[in-house]
């Protein structure tokens, strides 16, 4: 409890040079440097309004990657974990013999100067975290924080407070939260994903299990009792196997739907779309909770946020008021537009099961004539691994459209090994209505054509497929 505040750090004068600046966490990691007194500068391939806002904030971005654009002046540099090694401002950094620091590495520094939060697990990791930087806010605790996705209300992704608190999202890709030694940690969910790193799903249970095993070491050092909380999803199997390698589960909290659990919501009742379920706190209830956010899977989400509140100090009748405030984080069921008696929606997700949470979620929320999902694929490597649940996945939708795969971190032989049209043969064969339309334009025509008065349409994936709902929007409030 001992924490240094922000203002103690001694970035006050320092340069930054960010590799791969305009990704989500490494612009809000470059956002709090800046606030706290470095000089950052950097580059990445694409001009954004990240990158924007960023050179807003006094930040020196360039577009593009160029040994040129490491400034003489640079003390360390940070990289995300899509720049390779053959970059040539990574080159040179080190040939100069400079601080390199991954993005997760320079995340886990930053957090040991506070009292950190981290929020993991394969999905919810943006909401969950976004939803308690809320409540926390609310509560008066200032916390600063760096999430997946700007937090509707605040507008932003990420801040610097006047707490002790820090807020952020551990991401298990290369192992990259095992960076990171919180003194609170929640951990949603354990399922494949990222098997272009990972051999297979034991190898993702024994990572997870090591930074469980990293929060209470770290926090504990030589004491008997464990300093360190770990707050889990008591109903995920794969989580309570990470959890079997702590020797000692005093430290470990659980949260789940029934009884049984440490924090717990029973008799779940649906008013528009919504939930709201009796919380409990081991036997002792503590009220009834409402949130404002559709689908199942957000009472869990909600009860990892009511968990890490009251652990963290927050009144049980203060998290009650605040839990129903939160309208959540950028595109997460984000509802873009309403026109013509047609609805609009975009949804970040890219794993099977978040996309049929999501699809559950529509359904129960808006109840339209027909779900039009037009889904893009988000890496090669995650489609040809998880084929088989895909083709699973969409069945609440009535008509599933897939453009081209986005391409990221792949190589051009896993390019090879499989595409959008088999995806679409595989959901075919599920008795999915299904078809393959490569470019955004021609997928605008195709809905332009043939979506009617009452239905419901949705954007869904982790790359660029939101602009094709912007366009659609466009579109629409033109012709109708």
């Amino acid at each position: 409890m001992d924490s240094v505040p922000a203002a103690h750090l001694s970035f006050e004068g320092k340069r930054f040079h960010f590799i791969g600046a305009g990704g989500i966490g490494m612009s809000g990691l470059a956002r709090l440097l800046i606030k706290n007194g470095a000089i950052v500068a950097g580059s990445d391939q694409i001009h954004t309004d990240v990158i924007d806002k960023l050179c807003r904030q006094g930040a020196d971005i360039k577009i593009g990657h160029s040994a040129g654009n490491l400034a003489e002046q640079t003390e360390a540099v940070v990289v995300s974990a899509a720049i390779k090694d053959d970059n040539p401002e990574l080159k040179l950094a080190r040939e100069k013999g400079l601080a390199v620091y991954k993005y997760a590495e320079l995340l886990g520094k930053v957090m040991d100067c506070y009292h950190g939060i981290a929020v993991c697990g394969t999905h919810g990791k943006s909401t969950t975290c976004g939803w308690l930087v809320f409540v926390m806010e609310q509560a008066g605790l200032s916390p600063s924080f760096i999430v997946g996705a700007d937090i509707t209300q605040l507008g932003c992704s990420s801040g610097v407070g006047s707490g002790r608190f820090f807020l952020a999202e551990a991401c298990e890709y290369d192992r990259s939260f095992l960076n990171l030694h919180p003194k609170l940690a929640v951990v949603l969910n354990i399922e494949q994903d990222h098997l272009d790193y990972y051999r297979d799903e034991d190898e993702i249970v024994e990572a997870f299990g090591q930074f469980m095993l990293g929060v209470w070491h770290e926090n504990t050092a030589k004491m008997a009792v464990p300093h360190g909380t770990i707050i889990v999803n008591g109903q995920d199997a794969n989580v309570a196997k990470a959890a079997a390698v702590l020797k000692n589960s005093s430290c470990v909290r659980t949260f789940g739907i029934g009884s049984g659990y440490d924090f717990s919501a029973q008799d779940l009742r649906q008013t528009d779309g919504y939930y709201e379920f009796n919380l409990y706190h081991g036997d002792a209830a503590l009220g009834r909770a409402r949130i404002s956010l559709p689908g199942r899977h957000n009472v869990l989400n909600a009860l990892a946020v009511t968990a890490s509140a009251i652990q963290l100090g927050i009144e049980p009748k203060k998290v009650l008021e605040i839990l129903p405030e939160f309208s959540g984080v950028d595109r997460r069921l984000m509802l873009k537009a309403t026109i013509g008696e047609v609805t609009i929606l975009d949804d970040y997700a890219h794993h099977p099961t978040e996309i049929k949470a999501s699809l559950k979620a529509i359904r129960e929320r808006f109840g339209p004539g027909r779900i039009w999902c037009v889904f893009q694929p988000h890496q090669y490597s995650r489609t040809r691994f998880l084929l088989d649940d895909f083709a699973e996945s969409f069945k609440l939708a009535d008509i599933t459209i897939v453009p081209d795969i986005y391409f990221v971190r792949d190589t051009e032989a896993v390019k090879k090994e499989v595409n959008s049209e088999m995806l679409v043969e595989k959901l075919r064969e599920q008795g999915s209505q299904a078809l393959f339309i490569s470019s955004f334009g021609n997928i605008r025509e195709y809905l332009e054509e043939n979506v009617r008065a009452g239905d419901l349409v949705i954007t869904m994936g982790a790359g660029d497929i939101w602009k094709l709902a912007d366009e659609y929007i466009q579109w629409l409030g033109k012709n109708c």
